[in-house]
């Protein structure tokens, strides 16, 4: 088995083939290093392999509400977070590749269209291991975050191409603010949808714990008092 594998993917939005893929890459290494591509405007460029790419239609989550679905379905999913990190990765930027992930891993990449064998290009020109974990036709890719996408848009069923995150027993420190600056309500649908179940399991477990510590502290000035 390999001892650091990297992975790499848009995931606008994070969905069943992506979670696959990333499983996949997994399999075949001790750590996986998950880069998130295109993870701000600054190291987003074009492409002429596959110029929607990098359109801001195309990229309406951030790098954080990526990472954050990324960590939660990995957990989900069984994974140790001893097991896998998360890091930006600029694709369109080479030069900087090295400031962001392990250049001594081997990298996992899947390929359907002239994008995915330019970038199996990009990586054997720069004397990178790689693996292509499959090649098929693009007919045979399955889901498309830009179907995902649309739904949600539309207003259509989007939940069953996704992963349902559980509550987990850890500390998720999130602040849900209303972010209306996404096209179509992407980012309102997902950071409901996967972070919610994660903000709620953290607050009843940190009320539950400030309830016995306030009842305990108070209880020796002769009062009793919980959260409201």
């Amino acid at each position: 088995m390999i001892d650091v594998g990297v992975i790499h993917g848009r995931f606008q939005v994070l969905h069943h083939d992506h979670l696959k893929y990333l499983m996949a890459g997994k399999a075949r290494c001790r750590h996986l290093v998950v880069g998130i591509t295109n993870p701000d405007p600054t190291l987003t460029r074009d492409d002429p392999a596959d110029p929607q790419r990098s359109q801001p239609t195309a990229n309406p989550l951030s790098y954080f509400e990526r990472y954050i679905m990324i960590q939660a379905t990995l957990l989900d999913a069984g994974l140790e977070s001893s097991n896998f990190s998360i890091v930006p990765f600029p694709i369109n930027l080479p030069e900087l590749w090295g400031h962001y992930v392990p250049l001594d891993g081997t990298f996992f990449l899947t390929i359907y269209d002239q994008w995915g064998r330019r970038k199996l290009a990009q990586f054997k020109e720069r004397g990178l291991k790689t693996e292509v974990l499959w090649e098929k036709p693009p007919a045979e890719k399955g889901i498309r975050a830009s179907d995902v996408r649309r739904l949600m848009a539309n207003g259509s069923a989007w939940e069953h191409l996704v992963p349902k995150v559980k509550t987990h027993d850890a500390c998720y420190i999130l602040t849900l603010v209303g972010n209306h600056q996404h096209a179509a309500g992407i980012a309102e649908n997902l950071m409901i949808f996967f972070l919610v179940p994660l903000c709620l399991g953290f607050y009843h477990r940190l009320r539950h714990e400030a309830d016995g510590w306030l009842a305990g502290h108070l209880s020796q000035r002769g009062s009793s008092l919980t959260l409201t």
